[in-house]
């Protein structure tokens, strides 16, 4: 896809290329806004105009929920996997539209009126003469701008037929997009089953991953979400829109009847282990008060945290109590069996 490679776009990795983790502790905060949602888009198509409406319709609810629950703007807004176009039925190009003309202008109005960033999944049309097409997601800026697509590369495979997705194209690149709130990665669906793709997203720095999706899962997100130490934003048809901290548990959720999800999360954090100084986060309370925030959990002997005061990091509140990072501590104790290994 030469469309891609003019993004900067990276090929795709060889499996098992372990990314290295970096603690953003020492950022100032960065809080994001970010609305998902839950919606189905099987049945009869509804015509691409009252589709757009819809969906349309959707960033409008994210945006005037966050107004009401943070009393500021949506920074982020992702939907459900295809949900321009819906399911391929068996042939993907029949169901295909451009990115140029109306759908762009729906979502680059959508963009500009709320100020936010808008991942739009749809099955793309990319060469009406080459008859290709391709999943993808298309991320669209605060300013209306385009700012790159990403491609599925993981299309679903059908062993029977010995086809994928109805005839549509993989992708061949993983971008990363620098957004002003941090770096930002996209996986759709079936991608959630391969290693190599979120292992180069981390590589590359991915903080924030936007996974549009029909599958409702959790387990497989939790556990990237922990290894890659991202946050994952799963917008969905079915059962559950989540979001995924780096300690692997869900940060928020809506299941039915619900159909939109609003939540703040911040991109500048600590992760701690236990330690009887820190008391279960306690004692970051008790000197900081309200400038910092956190979820500690007990069943897993460890908590995400983060500073409310944009004059001080979560990494100097860390370290004035006096507890190590959970990366740091685990440098120390691999060093430490080293020397005592060294020693037999």
């Amino acid at each position: 896809m030469s469309s891609l490679a003019a993004l900067g776009a990276t090929p795709v990795p060889a499996e098992g290329r372990a990314a290295k983790v970096k603690t953003t502790s020492n950022r100032p905060p960065r809080k994001v806004i970010v609305g998902t949602a839950m919606q189905s888009f099987w049945g009869q198509y509804p015509g691409l105009h009252n589709r757009l409406d819809q969906l349309a319709g959707i960033v409008d609810q994210m945006a005037a929920q966050a107004k009401t629950k943070y009393s500021r703007g949506l920074d982020l807004a992702v939907l459900p996997e295809t949900a321009i176009t819906g399911e391929a039925d068996g042939n993907a190009l029949a169901h295909s539209v451009p990115f140029d003309g109306l759908v762009q202008e729906v979502f680059t109005r959508k963009a500009r009126e709320h100020g936010c960033y808008i991942v739009v999944p749809t099955y793309l049309l990319d060469s009406k003469e080459k008859k290709l097409c391709s999943n993808a997601a298309i991320l669209v800026g605060r300013k209306g701008e385009v700012m790159g697509t990403y491609r599925k590369i993981h299309l679903v495979v059908s062993l029977e037929r010995g086809t994928m997705e109805g005839g549509a194209t993989p992708g061949d690149a993983l971008p990363v997009f620098d957004c002003d709130f941090g770096k930002l990665g996209i996986q759709i669906c079936y991608d959630m089953e391969f290693e190599d793709g979120w292992t180069e997203l981390a590589r590359r720095g991915a903080e924030l991953i936007a996974w549009p999706t029909q599958s409702p899962q959790t387990s497989q997100p939790a556990f990237r979400a922990r290894e890659h130490r991202c946050y994952i934003v799963s917008s969905t048809w079915r059962h559950n829109a989540s979001i995924f901290e780096p300690t692997g548990k869900i940060a928020a959720q809506i299941k039915p009847p619900q159909s939109v999800l609003v939540h703040e999360l911040d991109l500048s954090y600590a992760l701690l282990p236990w330690s009887s100084k820190l008391r279960n986060g306690e004692a970051l309370r008790q000197v900081y008060g309200d400038r910092v925030g956190f979820h500690y959990y007990e069943d897993e002997d460890c908590g995400i945290f983060w500073s409310n005061d944009p004059r001080i990091t979560i990494g100097e509140m860390v370290r004035a109590i006096g507890v190590l990072e959970l990366e740091d501590e685990m440098a120390r104790v691999r060093e430490f069996y080293r020397k005592a290994r060294a020693r037999r």
